[in-house]
């Protein structure tokens, strides 16, 4: 059965009320306030219905609270078992998820259901869904201003271990074997002896970790011999060809090996591959089949991550303005950060959260990108990838609307021009360029009668871009990117991104984008603290006020000391008394005073 609660409607009396005013308000200024108020009721409980039943099976766990609880693991990077911890025993995490009763009903919750509940909400991709959902709700709460942006990527690493060529082999072969004597035991013995002992043995995948490296090219000949044979001798039998495993057998002969038909009865020879000829999305791990590799960063993900971003110099109206996450995305390490730009375009303008101008380093300002986010009306500013190959190249040179050469870095125009399907033209004269001191650093060619200058209008786009680079506006507008590499550092410092506990893209994905929405609870929950503080008259007391306040307590007090000796010593005693009393309160505020 289906159990839900509405948290929008509150209570008759106040389930929180034994906190007190200085705990309660310290509660409602902390992330579990925030999560409370603003995230909870924008989970996709709606999502999780259909895998229950409404009227027959025991009652589900409250369903906004184990959702919640989801999250909040992420957040703050915690195994199923201290989130188990966490939800029975801290008061925090009571407060965020709205849990109001003490019973084990409500705050008991075992770790198999926990792992229930997550695998429904990766396999349907619902941590997209609460992502979009918490990031438009935070936009409009905050007034977040989406029309500065900023985008970039980081390297994070999934719950594997980083296997050498010969590793791969070696464990893609004992893999494919074990899960042979688990399922289809009989087939086991059409494997030679000889195999099934170097891979099935306890200790098999331990001595290829030891292999000297004068051995390894040996070993590796040898490794790829076998798990060629393996693949040849189930090539017929449709049951073994549908392991996972032995899809896996395939992939790494493929990606790893040639082999060479031959003609004749023998046996078609194998031959490795040299480390080069393999691309970046080969197999790194049998047990993570979807990470890849990067030469710059190594093996994993790479997850990208776009957000908005302020000029505010003033570190008080600063720490008031929200820096929100509006896109994230996780791919195997092997994709290029080329094809994230537009991407994450599409994915904030579906949302209302579009950008006009977007920083990004120069691997994703490509020509291509910049003119189709133009198009669509972003500005993309951004480097240009690589370097000019001459200090007088297209630089140097002026022109018109039309892309059109006007004149070179001296002056000189040229004598005709000519234009056909995106490419130009030039002819100068031979008699000036001959005698001009930069020819040999100019993109211009010899011909019989002239100098020809030719390029297309990528090429000259590319050149007026590299001048504006230099120009004290472009670096004034870029010098604002290199504040989402704080960004990167916070994601991974606060949940800690970079070392997951999983594997497989599904959940990788899963847990990434979980922890961006950590990150922006946490930051808008350091904006609502900061706010308050701003708005609070109490916060910015002046001395002199302190002063004043302390002055017309001191009197109040004597005053009441003068009724009190009037009524209990009578009239004679408490003119002594109150005398006394007057110059020892003096003194004190003389004290004070000085």
């Amino acid at each position: 059965m289906i159990h839900t609660k509405d948290h929008k409607n509150m209570p008759l009396l106040d389930p929180w009320e034994f906190l007190g005013p200085k705990r309660r308000k310290l509660m409602e200024r902390s992330w579990a306030g925030l999560f409370r108020k603003h995230i909870l009721n924008q989970l996709p409980v709606s999502k999780l219905k259909p895998f229950f039943s409404a009227g027959f099976g025991r009652p589900t766990k409250e369903l906004y609270s184990i959702a919640g609880a989801i999250v909040l693991q992420q957040m703050h990077d915690l195994s199923d078992e201290q989130t188990v911890c966490q939800v029975a025993f801290n008061q925090q995490w009571h407060y965020a998820l709205d849990i109001t009763s003490t019973s084990d009903q409500a705050t008991y919750l075992c770790e198999k259901t926990l792992w229930n509940f997550r695998t429904i909400m990766t396999r349907n991709n619902l941590d997209a869904e609460i992502f979009n959902r918490t990031t438009e709700k935070l936009a409009q709460v905050f007034s977040v201003a989406t029309e500065k942006q900023r985008l970039d990527s980081v390297h994070i690493k999934s719950n594997m271990r980083h296997l050498s060529r010969i590793g791969i082999f070696a464990r893609s072969i004992h893999r494919f074997l074990i899960n042979l004597q688990r399922h289809y035991h009989d087939r086991l013995a059409q494997v030679a002896s000889e195999t099934a002992d170097r891979y099935l043995s306890p200790k098999a995948l331990g001595c290829f970790s030891m292999v000297k490296p004068s051995e390894s090219a040996t070993t590796l000949e040898q490794v790829s011999r076998d798990l060629f044979s393996l693949v040849q001798l189930f090539s017929a039998d449709r049951q073994v060809r549908a392991m996972h495993s032995y899809k896996l057998l395939e992939r790494v002969l493929r990606e790893q090996c040639t082999v060479v038909e031959s003609n004749d009865d023998a046996p078609a020879p194998v031959t490795v591959k040299a480390p080069r000829q393999i691309g970046q999305d080969s197999l790194q791990n049998p047990s993570d089949p979807d990470a890849g590799y990067s030469s710059h960063k190594g093996k994993g993900y790479h997850v990208q991550i776009m957000e908005t971003y302020t000029e505010e110099t003033d570190p008080e109206k600063k720490s008031q303005q929200l820096n929100l996450i509006t896109h994230v995305a996780v791919e195997p390490a092997s994709a290029h950060d080329a094809n994230a730009l537009l991407p994450a375009i599409a994915s904030t303008q579906a949302r209302g959260l579009e950008p006009e101008q977007v920083l990004c380093d120069a691997a994703y300002g490509g020509e291509d990108n910049c003119q189709a986010a133009r198009e669509q009306g972003v500005k993309i500013v951004s480097p240009v990838m690589g370097t000019a190959e001459k200090t007088h190249g297209l630089v140097s040179f002026t022109f018109g609307d039309q892309g059109q050469v006007l004149h070179c870095a001296q002056g000189q125009t040229p004598l005709k021009v000519k234009k056909h399907k995106g490419r130009h033209s030039a002819a100068f004269s031979a008699e000036h360029c001959s005698r001009c001191p930069f020819v040999s650093q100019c993109n211009v060619k010899k011909g019989k009668k002239h100098y020809h200058l030719h390029y297309d209008d990528k090429a000259r786009r590319c050149a007026q871009r590299r001048a504006h680079e230099q120009t004290d506006a472009f670096k004034d507008r870029y010098r604002w990117r290199a504040g989402v590499e704080a960004t990167m550092s916070e994601y991974d410092r606060r949940t800690g991104v970079k070392q997951l506990r999983v594997r497989g893209l599904q959940a990788v994905r899963f847990c990434a984008v979980l922890k961006a929405v950590a990150v922006n609870i946490f930051r808008a929950t350091a904006v609502t603290v900061a706010r308050a503080r701003h708005h609070e008259p109490g916060q910015a007391v002046n001395p002199a006020q302190i002063g004043l306040m302390y002055v017309f307590k001191e009197q109040c007090l004597l005053f009441w000391g003068m009724i009190s000796c009037f009524f209990m010593s009578g009239p004679k005693i408490c003119v002594f008394q109150t005398l006394r009393f007057w110059f020892n309160k003096n003194q004190k505020l003389d004290a004070v005073a000085l």
